[in-house]
This record gives C-alpha cells, sequence and structure tokens, in this order.
C-alpha cells in the first residue's frame, strides 16, 4: 500500500513572537538538539512512511535551510524523499488560504504519485505517534477519512474542536468550542478533540476537493470541510489514546500531546522532560526523535552543579549553577552564574555572574557579566519582552559565525 504524507509546515505562529519574528513555528528550536517539525517528521520516517511533501508558506528560509541541512537523506529508491513545496500559485496568484486549500493546490504532486492513502498532519505539535496503528484503523473500518482525536476530560473540551461519534467511532457530528460538549459513547466523562492530523483515501480526497468550488476565502479541513462531508463520507475518529507506543517508560503520560502555540505551553512541554520521571521521556531508542546532526565537541562540565537539566553537545559550563534548565548546542556559561527554570538555545553565550530565572534566549545572543533577569519584571520590561505569564524572551541574535 502506497502512503503519501503531507506536513503542512506554513503555521504563522504568531502567539510564540518573538521566538517566531525571522522563522515559522515549526522552525522553532525545542528541546535542546531538535526543532518541532522533527517530531511530526520523526513520527513518519518511524512509522514507515518515507514520501513526504512539507508545505511551507510564511518566514520559510530557515525551515528550508533546515530540512536541508538535516533531512536530506536521500533514499534507496525514488519514493523515499522529503520535498519542501513552497506555494506553487497553479491555481491563481494566492497563497495557501487553509489547509484543505494547500492540499488542493499540490493536487498534481498527489495525482502523480498515485497514492493508496494520503497522510495530512501538522507540523505544529509536540507529541510521538505510530501513524501505521491509525492507518489499520482506518482500513479496518473502510473509511473515507479518519481522523485523529484525543480524548480529553468533558470539562476541557471546551477549548478544542471536538468530534462527536458513534459507538464504532464513526463520526456524526462536530463542534467548535462548544459550551456543553457531547462525550464520547460509554464515557461520559470525556469527549474526542481533533488532533487535526487526517488520513484520506486518495480517490475520497480528490472528490471532495473537487466538490470545493474555491470560493470559500478559507478551506480548511477543520474548520469548512469536514463538518460538512461526514453525512456522506465514512468519517472516523481514531482514538489516540489507544495507541501502544513501542518502547514507553510507565512513568511517561500516557500518549503526550502538546500545542506549543504560546510561550508559556512552550516553556512548559521543556520543563516537562525533565524529572527522572518525565511526561515524555526523548530517551526512547525504539522511537527516536531525528534531528540535524551538529557537528560539535563533547560538552565539558567544570566544578559545576547541574540541577534536573538537559544539556546538548559542545557546552562549556565553568563554576555555574543550574536548575531545571535545557541548553541547547555549543551554549558557554561562565563562572559564578546562576539559572534556573530557563531554556537557552544555540551559540548562547551567558557571562560571568549573570543570574536568570524563567528566561528563554533564542540562538547567537551573549549576556554580559552580571546580567540580571527574571527578578524585577519592571526592569525586565523596559529592555525585554515578556510574555503575560511572566516568562522573559530574548529574540534571536546575530551568528558571529557568519
Amino acid at each position: 500500500m502506497k502512503i503519501l504524507g503531507l506536513i503542512m509546515a506554513g503555521g504563522k505562529g504568531e502567539r510564540l513572537y518573538p521566538l517566531t519574528k525571522e522563522r515559522s513555528k515549526p522552525a522553532v528550536p525545542f528541546g535542546g538538539k531538535y526543532r518541532i517539525i522533527d517530531f511530526v517528521l520523526s513520527n513518519f520516517i518511524n512509522s514507515g512512511i518515507f514520501s513526504n511533501y512539507v508545505l511551507v508558506q510564511y518566514m520559510s528560509q530557515s525551515l528550508i535551510e533546515y530540512l536541508r541541512a538535516g533531512w536530506s537523506r536521500g533514499g534507496i529508491t525514488r519514493n523515499h524523499f522529503i520535498t519542501v513545496v513552497p506555494p506553487q500559485m497553479r491555481l491563481g496568484e494566492m497563497w495557501y488560504r487553509g489547509t484543505a486549500d494547500a492540499v488542493k493546490q499540490n493536487l498534481n504532486l498527489i495525482t502523480d504519485y498515485k497514492p493508496d492513502l494520503v497522510a495530512v498532519f501538522g507540523a505544529d505539535h509536540i507529541y510521538r505517534m505510530d501513524i501505521r496503528q491509525m492507518l489499520d484503523f482506518h482500513v479496518g473500518n473502510k473509511a473515507d477519512v479518519t481522523i485523529s482525536a484525543l480524548t480529553v476530560p468533558i470539562k476541557q473540551a471546551p477549548r478544542f474542536g471536538t468530534l462527536v461519534t458513534d459507538a464504532k467511532n464513526r463520526v456524526t457530528g462536530f463542534e467548535e468550542k462548544p459550551k456543553n460538549p457531547k462525550p464520547i459513547p460509554g464515557n461520559p466523562n470525556f469527549a474526542f478533540a481533533s488532533m487535526g492530523n487526517y488520513i484520506f483515501g486518495y480517490e475520497a480526497l480528490v472528490k471532495i476537493l473537487h466538490e470545493e468550488s474555491g470560493e470559500t476565502a478559507a478551506l480548511d479541513f477543520g474548520r469548512t470541510i469536514l463538518p460538512s462531508i461526514h453525512k456522506r463520507y465514512r468519517v472516523f475518529a481514531y482514538n489516540f489514546d489507544e495507541q501502544k507506543l513501542p518502547g514507553m517508560r510507565a512513568c511517561e503520560e500516557k500518549n503526550y500531546w502538546r500545542d506549543v502555540g504560546t510561550l508559556e505551553s512552550f516553556w512548559q512541554s521543556h520543563m516537562d522532560f525533565l524529572g527522572a520521571k518525565p511526561r515524555l521521556d526523548l530517551n526512547n531508542r525504539l522511537w527516536p526523535i531525528h534531528s540535524a546532526g551538529h557537528n560539535c565537541a563533547p560538552t565539558r562540565i567544570l566544578d559545576s552543579s547541574l540541577q534536573d537539566c538537559l544539556v546538548s553537545d559542545g557546552c562549556v559550563i565553568n563554576q555555574a549553577k543550574l536548575s531545571r534548565c535545557v541548553l541547547s548546542s555549543e551554549v558557554v556559561v561562565h563562572e559564578k552564574c546562576h539559572l534556573e527554570d530557563c531554556i537557552i538555545m544555540d551559540d548562547c553565550e551567558i557571562k560571568a555572574g549573570a543570574r536568570l530565572k524563567k528566561v528563554i534566549i533564542d540562538r547567537f545572543n551573549t549576556l554580559e557579566a552580571k546580567t540580571s533577569i527574571g527578578f524585577n519584571p519592571d526592569q525586565d520590561a523596559q529592555r525585554y519582552y515578556i510574555d503575560p505569564d511572566g516568562i522573559v524572551v530574548i529574540p534571536r541574535g546575530i551568528s558571529k559565525w557568519q
């Protein structure tokens, strides 16, 4: 069976500003050695789906360069590829106007490939997923469309677009952020929330997109298409909570999934990686998260105290104290620095005596000696960007290697 992956990687990520000042959301560095897009790409590769188009749009150059450097792994056949697809404007001079419009503008690529099934997934979320299990569910139900669904407590369901299903998980309705969400049959305390990941039968996908006139300003699967077709097509909800992922530890949150669309959720997801019992353990050899390899020296830690940290290659930490921090590659922390609850991205230097608390520092920044951030909100607001949740963010600097 031929599977084609379409990965929607054009998101602006406006709520992640200033991390998205010069890049799209999928290109934002994450977890020390990754970008956000690495999680969905790893899910596809680990699931044996090797034919993938990545549809990009806003501020895409950073993502294009990253994929070229880190994901240009030549396959052993012509069906092994990860190809970036900017808007081709084949249907007129317009950008992608939603997920369905992006797919419709690239129907020629899908038709040329001649797949049996098309997997349309977003690139904005942090999770591990064995897509093969969703594919088996789709085929077993003879579905035209399958939507991956989170099982969420009924009280949290009003935050999501929810799916109404029958006892066999066939979709009978959609509700966008409902005040009184309908529960899962037989499970009154929970509801299905759409994850925005879809599997289509090829013929069904082509027919659905041809049925759309294109007059809608924003042609989106979740908002405009799927809510109107479930009566004409066999649409099913795949319960993500039922997957059995290889290599998971008992302490991990079952089927962890996060939309890191805000700075608070971005920061909190990093904190979820820490501790003796992380909610998502990145050290899973049976389901690794792949990334661009950095040719760095080993990390050196000199007479320092590190408590509950993730530290990537090439770092130098000299006579410093770090607690609950995530450091990307080639970060230098000098003597008498004290960092707590911080995320420090690649090629940053923290000079002697700096004190940082709950700070996100984007790539290529240097903080001068005795800098203090995170202890005086009024003072910080005069110099840095502060999230409503109190997180201080320093935007991307200028690479000294350019």
